[in-house]
Formats: structure tokens, C-alpha cells, sequence
């Protein structure tokens, strides 16, 4: 999904913009409008802008001011402008710049069309990375790359020393980008779907693929270290380059937007070059390095809150002083229960049966082993269940006296396939809370959006609203709805507009106003598109109805 921002101070061409520009097949293409450089620049502070289309002079905040905020805010952005004939001479410079180009106002619409088109194509071309795909395959891991991940993971462990004197010689020696008296923000993300039952080799190298796609990215304005951690999951560290503001008085509210917006960038590319959906979550507070193996576990479960199923999700969450008094859980030794831990805390059903079916390999396989070994073997499961479970309460009876009680089962093999069993339970009782997530959010976007008929409801706005976002929110809104967004928004303006219309007290520019269209002629249009009659013709048919005729417009079914 690409975002358009269409920017003019004569509202007429603002809106006349959008309206040519939503007519057209662009799949996906979500439009915003600014009536001013200043609205311009809080919409370029909020959210990610792809295609800019904006007038050159202006009041206040002109074109080439702006385009200097665009290049520091979303260094990938298009940016045309539509000039007069006397404003080449200061466009001529502007457009010596990398994706910048103009038409003159006299042109056409068709040229603008053909503009925008052409820079959407630009960004598809830039998400098709062929080039880090193939240096995937051909390439060695490095030393110093292993270095890294081997260094990270042992931090993550509690292990390693946090102090930053000790970090600073660390980092120094392994040539880490970043900097020990620095605060970090934390970026986890994980891969939701890939080919069915992938080798090792294939599981590594797409992971692989896709932190050289985010270092690509990231890079363009953080300083970043990427690794894989002990799970095969994703993980950055991440600073700002605010040249000169290190510490408190670094643009972390900044760095956080711009990783908002490019982690999306990152999942399209992820899926066009991978066909691989990416989740990310984002640590929006800037953590010290001595908060970091917490901070990790904390991320690590939050990733594995799904709302719907989870894919292209990118979250943003924050954690208040009292979190940090300790770890959620203590490390197990064993490698096999590790992974099983993290396989049902990913909600990763085959995987933790596989991994389970591993553990228990000798005694379903009918080899000799001491009851000692057993036991350990059947605890160390029964507790990372438990673990889960007190993570995740339930009222639901998915426990018994028998989970921790080897000797309540008649045989070695019943007591595994009673575990088997319990995990079935928890994995199915994860998708229905998952679904039902989803189902909640999506009625409270319903109900927020029929209590703000007047406002701005852009996909945008809405997404800021739920804090998901955008892309993701408008795909599980038609998972969950069966209709597009947009559709819903309508049918609920139409359906206000109807029952004030019906009303005679209310002017019809008064009706488009508390239905979010300030112009009567775009609310008069709007009517007109969505019910076939205008807004008048609608009230004089009104008269003639019986009082209890009005049609309410039903809710989603949830």
C-alpha cells in the first residue's frame, strides 16, 4: 500500500486532486490532503508519505521547504510539483534531485495521472531487491557478522556485562556501529509465513535475506545492528543519527515514526522478494543497555499477542518503570525445551509438536531409559506449558492434577500424549482468543467511526486510532467485515445524512458538515454517487414517507 499527499492551498485543487486521483486503479493507494505547507508538514510528521504531489508557492511553508522536510523525514518519497510557467527557474534546482520531477499547472490531468503512476512504479521497482537476493545466496557470512550475533545473544542471555565502559571495548573491538552511552530503541520481528516444512538451511537464509533487507532500509536514517536471535527470529538495535543530539536530547519520537513507516516498506519488499509476511513489534520507549535481556523477553511475548492472524503486522508498545523489576521467566538449559518454549509461545503448532515428538522419541520409540530420565524429560515439558499458562490465564479446565504428576498416568507414553493433547488445547484456545481480538477491535473501529462521522476518517487517523498499522488495519477489517473500509465509512455517512435530511431542521450544507464534507458540492456529489438522487430530491421524497420508514444501516455482523 502506497500513501499520496496531495498539497495545494486552493482547496478546489486540493479536492479536485483527490477526487480525479481515487477514481483511478491504483490498488491500494490511500490519498491525504493538505490545504497548506503546515498541514503538510503534520501529516509528513505522523505518518509515512510515499508520492508527494504539491504546489511550489504557497503561504508559509512553500514546496521546496517542504521538500527538504520530506528528504530528512522519508528519504525514499517521489515528490512532484506542479509549477507555473514564472516558478521554473526555482524548480530547476529542485528537480537536480533524486526522485523529484514537475509538470506545469497547463498540462492536464492526464499528466498528473501518468506522474504519479510513474513514481508508484519507481517504489515497486525499489521493493523487488533482486540484488540483496542473490547476495544472500552467494555470500559468506562474515566473521564479524557471526561475531555479532554471537555477542548479541549472549547479552540477551543476562550473561555478558552491561556497563557501558565495558560495552565501549566491546564494541570497539568487534566494530559494533553503536554507541554503549547511548539509549537503544528495540525492533523484533519475526517471519509468519514461509514454504511448508523449510530445511534449516532455507529457514536461515530467507531470516538472512530479510535483515539485509532491513539493515537496507534502516540504514537510510538510524544506526542499526541486526541479528538472528537463539529462535530464528529477528531483532535491531536501533539509534538515531540526529547529527549532535545524542542521549536524552535525541529525536527518539522521530526515529520511532520514521520506524513505523519504513518497517511496512520493509514487509512489502519482504513479501514480493520472499512471498514471506514479516510482524514486527517496536519498543517505543529508548532503553538502556542494562534494560535490554528484559526489555527482549518482554518483546518476545508481545510479538506472540496476535490480533487476527498476525501477518504484515507492525506494533508499537512502550514499558513503564515498573516493568523492568524482573525477567518474565528463567532461561532453560536444555536446547529442545528452549525451543519448545519459544514454538508454543509463537504459536507455532507443528513446529512444538515436531519438537515434541523429538523429546519423546525414546520412549515411543521403545528404548531402554531410566525413570529418571523420564521424569526430567516429562517435568521440562509440563513447565513450559505451565510457564505459558501463567502467562496466559484461562478459566478453561486445560489443566489437571495430572500435568505435573508422572505417576497419575498408566503408562510412559500415555503421559506424553496427555501432553500432546494439553498443547492441542492451548493452540486452539490461542486461535479463538486470536479471533476474538479481532472481532473486538474491529467493533470498536465500527463504533468509533459512526461517533466521528464529521471528523477526518482516513486510513491513516484510523490507524493512529487502533494502533495498528494502516495497511494491516484495512486488510483485517475486510478479514473481519467482508467490505472494504472506505465502504463502510460510506454507507455510514449515507445512512447519518438520510436521518438528518429526513429531518427538516437541518440546511443540507449543515447534513455534509456533520457527515465530514465541508463543501456542499462534494456532499451533493458524494449523495448523489452513493444513493443515485441528490440530496434534495432525497428530502422531498422524505415528505411523503410514513415516520417509522427510515432504514438504520446495520452494523458488521460480529
Amino acid at each position: 500500500m502506497y500513501r499520496l499527499l496531495i498539497v495545494d492551498d486552493e482547496a478546489v485543487i486540493t479536492d479536485g486532486m483527490a477526487e480525479i486521483m481515487a477514481r483511478q486503479d491504483i490498488p491500494g493507494l490511500d490519498i491525504c490532503k493538505a490545504y497548506s505547507g503546515g498541514e503538510a508538514l503534520d501529516w509528513l510528521n505522523s505518518t509515512r508519505i510515499d508520492v508527494v504531489l504539491s504546489d511550489v508557492r504557497m503561504p508559509g511553508i512553500d514546496g521546496l521547504e517542504l521538500m527538504e522536510i520530506i528528504r530528512n523525514n522519508w528519504p525514499r518519497c517521489r515528490i512532484i510539483f506542479l509549477t507555473g510557467y514564472n516558478d521554473f527557474d526555482a524548480v530547476y534546482q529542485a528537480i537536480q534531485n533524486w526522485g523529484v520531477r514537475y509538470l506545469l499547472k497547463t498540462e492536464g490531468y492526464d499528466k498528473v495521472i501518468a506522474a504519479v503512476r510513474g513514481a508508484i512504479r519507481e517504489l515497486d521497482d525499489g521493493l523487488r531487491t533482486d540484488r540483496l537476493l542473490a547476495q544472500a545466496k552467494e555470500q559468506r557470512i562474515d566473521m564479524e557478522t557471526l561475531a555479532h550475533f554471537e555477542y548479541f545473544r549472549h547479552l540477551l542471555s543476562g550473561a555478558g556485562t552491561l556497563h557501558s565502559p565495558m560495552l565501549e571495548e566491546d564494541f570497539r573491538k568487534l566494530n559494533i556501529p553503536l554507541r554503549p552511552a547511548v539509549p537503544v530503541l528495540p525492533v523484533f520481528g519475526s517471519l509468519i509465513r514461509s514454504a511448508e516444512n523449510p530445511s534449516y538451511a532455507d529457514r536461515h537464509e530467507a531470516t538472512m535475506t530479510v535483515k539485509l533487507i532491513g539493515d537496507s532500509f534502516l540504514r537510510d536514517k538510524t544506526r542499526c545492528v541486526g541479528m538472528i536471535d537463539r529462535f530464528g527470529d529477528l531483532l535491531w538495535l536501533i539509534q538515531p543519527t540526529t547529527e549532535g543530539k545524542d542521549g536524552p536530547d535525541a529525536d527518539y519520537a522521530g526515529t520511532v515514526r520514521f520506524l513505523e513507516g519504513t518497517l511496512e516498506l520493509i514487509q512489502a519488499s519482504c513479501c514480493e522478494t520472499l512471498s514471506t509476511d514479516v510482524s514486527f513489534t517496536i519498543g517505543s520507549v529508548p532503553l538502556s543497555w542494562e534494560s535490554l535481556p528484559w526489555v527482549y523477553d518482554r518483546l518476545r511475548q508481545q510479538q506472540h499477542v496476535r490480533v487476527g492472524d498476525g501477518a504484515s503486522m507492525v506494533m508499537t508498545v512502550s514499558f513503564g518503570q515498573h516493568d523492568s523489576a524482573e525477567p518474565i521467566r528463567e532461561r532453560v538449559r536444555s536446547d529442545k525445551i528452549e525451543l519448545l518454549s519459544g514454538h508454543l509461545e509463537g504459536g507455532r503448532r507443528d513446529a512444538f509438536m515436531q519438537t515434541l515428538k523429538e523429546i519423546s522419541e525414546p520412549i515411543s520409540g521403545g528404548r531402554m531409559v531410566h525413570f529418571a530420565q523420564v521424569m526430567e524429560m516429562y517435568d521440562s515439558v509440563a513447565l513450559v506449558i505451565l510457564s505459558y499458562l501463567n502467562q496466559s490465564p484461562t478459566d478453561d479446565p486445560l489443566t489437571s492434577a495430572a500435568l505435573l504428576r508422572l505417576d497419575k498416568h498408566a503408562t510412559w507414553l500415555e503421559a506424553f500424549e496427555y501432553l500432546a493433547r494439553t498443547a492441542e488445547a492451548l493452540f486452539a484456545l490461542r486461535r479463538q482468543r486470536e479471533k476474538s481480538r479481532a472481532a473486538g477491535a474491529m467493533e470498536g473501529i465500527c463504533s468509533y467511526i459512526e461517533q466521528h462521522l464529521a471528523e477526518d476518517l482516513s486510513l491513516v487517523r484510523l490507524a493512529k486510532h487502533s494502533h495498528f498499522n494502516p495497511s494491516y488495519l484495512s486488510r483485517l477489517f475486510k478479514q473481519e467485515t467482508g467490505q472494504n473500509l472506505s465502504e463502510y465509512i460510506d454507507k455510514a455517512r449515507t445512512k447519518k445524512a438520510k436521518e438528518l435530511l429526513a429531518e427538516a431542521e437541518w440546511k443540507i450544507h449543515e447534513v455534509g458538515s456533520r457527515v465530514g464534507y465541508e463543501s456542499a458540492h462534494s456532499f451533493t456529489r458524494f449523495f448523489k454517487k452513493v444513493t443515485g438522487i441528490t440530496p434534495q430530491e432525497f428530502r422531498d421524497a422524505a415528505k411523503t414517507w410514513p415516520s417509522d420508514s427510515s432504514k438504520s444501516l446495520k452494523p458488521y455482523p460480529l
